[in-house]
């Protein structure tokens, strides 16, 4: 893996000398952990014009690691009183010759940025943008098997609630009890905060669980992920409580499960992000939903439960293979409910079969 994160470290180097910054700060932990293979809590990593350094502050009763970091990457703690170690990083590339450092602003408060400037004025801060992220939205093959593992447990704790008596149970014990599934079944812990909304919660994104219990008759909508080894995914299902769903739930769900499969066999290498999301939201707007839409329906996954690409309607640039994203379309009636279905998937070319589907977990309507 060592060889793994020097050519990662190699790739935005090679960004930064041609843009004129022969070193770079990198200081969002998500980043951190791509390029030195773990995030200590606190520390930041520095591209020098010599060497690589992952400087840490002294961790508080021996913090973990997020992650295994690079063992041939040199690390430098600093003395409980040492300060910022990105203001030590910003001394440390002075000394060492460059005139010139690439920040990650938008990680950066204005304190910090200041602070590190008056450390070396004669150094230039650039911006450094988003290029790590840009370098994080096509996975390698182990980052993606990261993905399948973390999609097949919390397939399995899904399955698991849904044989499960579910009438009379609140919206937030049935959360914490899919989180609690995840862990025994090998996940580092949620990938985010469960979502499960019963009756008119229910296809609500990012509805957060309520004392409501499940009631017969109602939808019941779970999004849930899994964190293994640091890679997140995502799955989102809708089933009906107890009874033969009603015609109206059986009509909307059909609607919401047609956008859905539009926008999964749109996910082709070339495709524009903009184009995924209109495939789905077409069919949405032509049955007179187009307000009860959510402002995006899909986005990557890896490290971070929410990644470049965004799948939006004003979304620029191209699928390539090997990305990860989710398609998540739905819709939520005021009052009544709602449908939201969502899964992970792997942009692939069509000769290596199309988009892999890594939540595998039934789309039928089920009843419970």
């Amino acid at each position: 893996m060592s060889e793994v994160y020097a050519d990662r470290r190699v790739r935005l180097r090679d960004r930064c000398a041609a843009a004129g910054s022969p070193a770079a700060l990198v200081s969002r932990p998500a980043n951190v952990r791509y390029l030195a293979g773990g995030s200590p809590p606190g520390a930041v990593l520095l591209l020098g014009p010599d060497e690589d350094v992952l400087l840490c502050p002294t961790p508080p009763g021996g913090d973990p690691v997020e992650g295994r970091l690079d063992e041939l990457l040199r690390q430098a703690v600093l003395p409980p009183a040492g300060g910022d170690p990105a203001v030590a990083a910003v001394d440390l590339a002075r000394k060492a010759g460059a005139d010139a450092l690439a920040v990650e602003e938008h990680h950066l408060t204005v304190a910090r940025h200041r602070a590190m400037g008056s450390t070396a004025p004669q150094l230039r801060l650039a911006d450094l943008g988003g290029a790590v992220e840009q370098l994080r939205i096509v996975k390698d093959e182990d980052e993606i098997a990261c993905l399948r593992i973390a999609a097949e447990i919390a397939d399995q704790a899904l399955g698991e609630l849904l044989e499960s008596i579910l009438v009379g149970r609140t919206e937030r014990h049935l959360a914490l009890e899919l989180e609690r599934r995840l862990v025994d079944h090998g996940a580092d812990g949620a990938a985010f905060a469960t979502s499960v909304g019963t009756g008119p919660n229910s296809g609500r994104g990012g509805h957060r669980p309520s004392d409501r219990r499940v009631e017969e008759g109602d939808f019941l909508s779970v999004c849930l992920g899994a964190n293994y080894r640091g890679y997140r995914c995502e799955i989102g299902r809708t089933f009906v409580i107890g009874t033969t769903p009603a015609d109206w739930q059986i009509e909307l769900y059909e609607l919401v499960f047609a956008a859905q499969r539009a926008g999964r066999e749109s996910l082709v290498p070339g495709a524009g992000y903009r184009d995924v999301d209109r495939a789905a939201r077409q069919i949405l707007d032509g049955a007179g939903h187009g307000e009860a839409v959510p402002p995006l329906t899909g986005h990557g996954v890896g490290l971070e439960i929410d990644e470049d690409p965004q799948l939006a309607p004003s979304a620029m640039g191209k699928l390539d293979a090997c990305v990860p994203v989710t398609v998540e379309p739905g819709v939520h009636l005021p009052g009544r409910g709602g449908v939201r279905i969502d899964d992970t998937l792997v942009v692939r070319q069509e000769a290596d079969g199309g988009p892999e589907l890594l939540t595998i977990t039934t789309k039928e309507l089920l009843a419970l």
